[in-house]
């Protein structure tokens, strides 16, 4: 996994997102990396921060119809519709073999009402010690619910992060970046228990086939979220911007993260971990390949702590000092 001599003992990748601790800020970003150990085949899962699972409804979900994915110039096009088990079948089948890798594990959650992310978020209270955090998915676009999400809107993301208190876990709110300003709604998911939030989901996007004149893909007039490098500038300023408004408030940096460069920026603009995804899709070993990136970046900048970096954009430097 390393292209030359390793960057030392002297670089402390250590952090926190709210309080959770963990190893180092890398995890796998929902969606991408399957609902379980689909990806110990190519790297050491515990060597992660932590392993976050695709969404979870309370109930077994079907998703979208196909054609459910389709590449761009700069990332890819889904409309998978969060096709998933249900929470008991995870828990019986699926988590077993995660926990065994030794991973932490982080459970993304999602409904389609309060009622049915409390549902969800409940039959996690007896989880095993392995999962760490529930991510609660207020933003995903590929659902009914499209362009009028729960993460549009401070009070309806207070309303869903308020119900997922029964998981007896330290929660994350993952936002949209599909809206005018971000802050005020952190500041709600935070109001209703969120210890961080989980910046930025896909960007509302379609696809038209020029030469059928129809939909690329089955959601149809819904279209799918936008990942990849192309959202990663967009991703940057959220963390940014939140971090600006809210500086107490953890963040998780996610979108177009495909180096330990890119994850260094979004560290650098606010957020105490990261989360890769679309890369995965490419090469399944990036998250690790990330890690090992961004160690690197960190010896080679003289940071021989990671948490030193978080939010470093927004501190004058010495030239800058009044």
């Amino acid at each position: 996994m390393t292209d030359g001599a390793p960057p030392g003992p002297t670089v402390d990748l250590r952090t926190t997102v709210g309080s959770v601790a963990l190893p180092n800020p890398v995890m796998t970003a929902s969606g991408t990396a399957g609902h379980g150990a689909e990806l110990a085949a190519f790297f050491d899962l515990a060597s992660l921060g932590a392993v976050v699972v695709k969404s979870l409804s309370a109930e077994a979900w079907p998703g979208n119809p196909a054609l459910r994915v389709h590449e761009t110039v700069a990332g890819m096009i889904n409309s998978v519709g969060l096709q998933g088990p249900g929470v008991e079948a995870w828990l019986e089948h699926d988590l077993p073999a995660l926990a065994r890798t030794g991973a932490r594990v982080v459970v993304s959650i999602w409904g389609r009402s309060v009622a049915e992310y409390e549902a969800a978020a409940r039959l996690l209270a007896d989880a095993p010690e392995c999962v760490v955090a529930v991510e609660v998915n207020l933003s995903c676009p590929n659902t009914e619910a499209a362009r009028d999400l729960f993460a549009h809107h401070p009070s309806s993301t207070h309303d869903a992060m308020a119900a997922t208190a029964a998981c007896g876990r330290p929660r994350w709110a993952k936002l949209s970046p599909n809206v005018a300003d971000l802050a005020p709604i952190a500041a709600a998911a935070r109001d209703a228990g969120a210890e961080a939030v989980t910046l930025v989901n896909t960007v509302l996007g379609m696809a038209i086939d020029p030469e059928t004149g129809r939909y690329r893909l089955g959601s149809g007039p819904r279209g799918g979220g936008l990942s990849g490098p192309a959202i990663h500038p967009v991703a940057v300023r959220a963390v940014h911007d939140v971090h600006a408004a809210l500086p107490d408030l953890p963040i998780v940096g996610v979108g177009g993260v495909a180096t330990g460069e890119d994850a260094a920026e979004l560290i650098l603009a606010g957020a105490t971990a990261v989360q890769v995804g679309t890369a995965t899709f490419a090469d399944p070993r990036a998250p690790a390949l990330v890690l090992d990136g961004l160690a690197r970046w960190a010896a080679r900048t003289g940071r021989h702590r990671i948490a030193d970096a978080v939010g470093a954009v927004h501190r004058p430097t010495p030239l800058e000092q009044p």
